[in-house]
């Protein structure tokens, strides 16, 4: 077994400035649609960690250029929309369900061979959600288990795929994203529309690089491109997924004061900051501006006394990352919270319903109570030090890590998952209680 970190309580507060690693999400997009387009474009701010990293060597796989600058930029050298070369070997995507999910809306368009791979846990990830849209446009995917899980392989598409009206049975922006990738190679106008609206990083991006992409509510229609440039420079906000940790262990431990610098608040991602604020959260934004078509802002955070609330429906899609995190905080809340509508966490990286409530109840002995879409977490339980299992996950890693932090200590078995996305959480934190 991997050596295990041991989390100590924190008895006084956080204090200082934190700056957060490049958002995840659109460090995947920067690089996949720089290698899509014409032109070289300085990436700021990329997100160096394993996920983001395998997109990287598949798109240089596929025959673009990515190397890393002396002055730590990410200089990507785009092929142009119908540029990409047939990979000599397997396209590995780790563990990263962006990585997969979208280059499958891009491969389906190629005239040529591909096979893809992953690690453990993206294999026993179900991907039927985005094969069965992409097969209707024309794609060829062949898989294990009846092409719904890794490895899988796309076959050479002759022509454009077919356009399609879609209306998607869940509110994904991975989904999302695929079909829109594969609408650009399509014969004429793709539309997908949506339960709620999911992460729209992928239509502010390429419609930074040319694409025309009309949105109304939660429909959007891409045209066809016959090709993509590239802007000069992409500047990747700070992730509020990553800030998300900080934003609760903050709010939790007394005396607190914590100023987060440069994070992306794009609205389909502010749920976190909605929920926090509804549970009495102390949380400020300044200095709010644009860049690249994301928001961002400098965010605030002191400590401050929070209480149960009940959370579901559209608002799921906008902080379906940071739920791990949310139950952390109400585990310190006063009274009951109640997360509904959150079933897409069973086909994460692991069951995270499971595996939150089995964790936390370790710290908490009946605390939390899983169903079917969610949980019931009892809050403001007396809590104990424990051993707890981050199966390998990077969020559990981290949400389990503030709630020792903030409560009376944790030891992690396997903590090196968090190089997943945020490769310095520890060395911030251990900087944070110095």
């Amino acid at each position: 077994m991997a050596e295990g970190k041991e989390i100590r309580p924190v008895k006084r507060g956080l204090t200082g400035t934190i700056r957060i690693p490049g958002d995840k999400s659109i460090s995947h997009r920067s690089v996949m649609f720089s290698a899509i387009a014409k032109g070289k474009v300085r990436v700021m701010n990329f997100l160096e960690a394993a996920d983001c990293l395998s997109t990287a060597a598949c798109m240089r796989t596929l025959g673009a250029g990515v190397a890393r600058q002396a002055d730590g930029a990410l200089l990507v050298t785009g092929v142009g929309l119908h540029g990409l070369k047939e990979p000599q070997g397997v396209l590995d995507a780790g563990n990263s369900g962006t990585t997969l999910r979208l280059l499958l809306g891009i491969s389906a368009a190629q005239p040529f061979f591909s096979a893809f791979a992953g690690d453990a846990s993206l294999s026993g990830r179900p991907m039927a959600r985005v094969i069965e849209p992409l097969s209707r446009m024309g794609a060829a995917i062949k898989g294990r288990a009846g092409n719904r899980f890794l490895p899988l392989a796309v076959l050479p598409r002759e022509g454009r795929l077919r356009a399609m009206d879609y209306e998607s049975p869940v509110a994904s922006a991975q989904v999302k994203s695929a079909i829109l990738l594969a609408g650009l190679y399509a014969d004429s106008g793709t539309t997908l529309k949506e339960p709620a609206l999911s992460r729209d990083h992928t239509e502010r991006m390429l419609g930074a690089f040319g694409a025309t992409l009309r949105r109304e509510g939660t429909t959007v229609t891409i045209e066809p491109a016959d090709e993509l440039f590239s802007p000069e420079e992409i500047i990747v906000p700070g992730d509020i997924s990553s800030a998300a940790y900080w934003l609760v262990a903050a709010s939790l431990i007394e005396g607190s004061d914590l100023v987060l610098e440069d994070v992306g608040v794009n609205p389909t991602r502010t749920g976190i900051l909605e929920v926090l604020s509804d549970m009495g959260a102390d949380i400020t934004l300044s200095n709010e501006r644009e860049s690249g078509g994301e928001a961002l802002a400098d965010i605030r955070v002191r400590a401050a006394s929070l209480r149960g609330v009940s959370f579901g429906g559209a608002i799921i899609p906008r902080l379906i990352d940071e739920i791990p995190i949310l139950a952390v905080a109400a585990l310190f809340a006063e009274g009951d919270t109640v997360i509904s509508g959150a079933a897409e966490l069973r086909v994460k990286e692991t069951d995270r319903l499971k595996a939150v409530t089995t964790e936390l109840n370790r710290l908490a002995p009946g605390a939390v109570e899983a169903t079917e879409d969610g949980m019931i977490i009892r809050g403001d339980r007396a809590l104990s030090p424990a051993v707890c299992r981050t199966y390998d996950d990077h969020r559990m890693a981290m949400s389990l890590a503030v709630a020792g932090a903030a409560g009376e200590g944790v030891t992690l078995d396997a903590p090196a998952c968090i190089n997943i996305s945020y490769p310095s959480f520890f060395e911030t934190l251990d900087n944070l209680v110095q």
